[in-house]
């Protein structure tokens, strides 16, 4: 419960604050964690992109300014921060469809998003099967593409980069480099700053890293291991949501913010469904906080 109420006060910064400029670093520290991982966290409970959210309530209030004011349109757009009117009507139109000046006309169809609250509800009580396991470091070796700290550009990076290595011939080496646990193939997010911020296709494996690929170790932890059968990418998605807000909530954890591993089994080809895990390192509020290194 408490980690969704530090979690409703960001968003109350973020809504406090729309006609000003919004600080990520803030609003991170009003959640207690990273900027980088309350970006990450937030487009998992959110379903959007911090980025995208807060864009979509600044346009909302916008247009109801635009409607009921008789302010010009560049006022408005300098009230929320864009400095040029052609920055805000590309903005404007992204969310609404239309420009901010046929959006004072009456009868102009507008999009309105509301605030995000959230709240513990009462759903269909799904099951989710998991089991807790301490584990010494994972030594992970693999291929990596840089990512950056817009989590909106990182939905597009991240899939297109597993299209082109389950194509390419690293993959099969990847495959035959898996002899430690987690087995299988492992989906990684490493984040040590903003300059140093890797998306890992690789292995858990006790051999050097081979020429042309990465290695880095995930300090040992206390991991929750949620199994998924189903759809890959789109129920790990949903796994991870489920993790943050039923979950965590009620556990007694807290989130350790060390990297998150998506596993896959191992496979020839590109695959569909099947059994996948999502391992996520936790820690009892009064542990230090842990980290990784990365090395070449």
């Amino acid at each position: 419960m408490e980690w969704l109420k530090k979690l409703g006060a960001a968003i109350d910064y973020i809504e406090d604050n729309l006609d000003k400029e919004i600080s990520y670093d803030e609003a991170a520290r009003i959640a207690c964690c990273s900027s980088y991982y309350f970006q990450r966290i937030f487009s998992y409970v959110a379903g959007v992109s911090l980025s995208e959210y807060i864009r979509r309530r600044k346009m909302t209030q916008a247009a109801f300014e635009l409607q009921r004011t008789d302010r010009k349109v560049i006022d408005i757009a300098l009230r929320y921060g864009y400095s040029s009117p052609t920055s805000f009507n590309r903005a404007f139109q992204n969310v609404h469809g239309i420009t901010p000046t046929a959006a004072k006309g009456m009868g102009s169809i507008l999009q309105a998003y509301p605030s995000i609250q959230f709240r513990v509800e009462i759903t269909g009580g799904s099951a989710m099967a998991y089991h807790i396991a301490k584990k010494q470091s994972l030594h992970i070796v693999g291929i990596r593409i840089p990512l950056t700290c817009d989590m909106e550009e990182n939905l597009k990076i991240v899939p297109n980069f597993w299209r082109t290595t389950l194509q390419g011939k690293q993959f099969t080496e990847i495959c035959r480099l898996s002899n430690q646990e987690p087995d299988g193939i492992l989906g990684i997010s490493a984040y040590q700053n903003p300059k140093e911020f890797y998306y890992y296709i690789g292995a858990a494996t006790n051999a050097s890293a081979p020429a042309g690929m990465f290695e880095f170790e995930i300090p040992s932890a206390t991991w929750v291991i949620f199994g998924n059968d189903g759809r890959f990418k789109e129920d790990v998605q949903s796994v991870f949501r489920r993790f943050y807000m039923e979950w965590l909530p009620f556990s007694g954890y807290k989130y350790a913010e060390l990297p998150d591993v998506e596993v896959y089994p191992i496979c020839g080809g590109q695959p569909a469904d099947g059994h996948s895990e999502v391992w996520t390192a936790i820690k009892e509020e009064d542990r230090k906080d842990a980290s990784f290194k990365v090395t070449r």
